[in-house]
């Protein structure tokens, strides 16, 4: 985890660590609902990057202030996405209690 940076680095370089785990899968062998469960969570942490990359370069406090809360709802589903593939077995339970912890933490720096 990426303690002192800001909320766009952590969450790149959480995005770069799951993309990286979910590499080691054969999607397209998986079942379907595993592979939608993978999918939804590679495509869920381009968007939360997305969403935080703008909080970072809103001009207004108004405009960060909308942008901090669609970020930290995409994270909230980045981690419901996270434990649906545990269901799976793509990650272990020290796995999503380290990218749980990640993914809160990334949360309470966006304000």
């Amino acid at each position: 985890m990426v303690e002192h940076t800001s909320p766009f680095l952590a969450v790149k370089a959480l995005e770069t660590h799951i993309i990286g785990t979910l590499g080691a899968l054969d999607v397209f062998s998986l079942p379907a609902p595993e592979c939608k469960v993978v999918q939804a969570l590679k495509n869920e942490l381009v968007d939360t990057r997305l969403d935080i990359r703008d909080y970072e370069l809103s001009e207004t406090r108004e405009e960060q202030l909308k942008k901090a809360r669609d970020a930290k709802r995409r994270l909230e589903h980045v981690r419901a996405l996270i434990l649906a593939a545990s269901e799976y077995n793509v990650f272990g339970a020290a796995d999503v209690a380290q990218l749980a912890a990640w993914v809160e933490h990334i949360s309470e720096n966006v304000r």
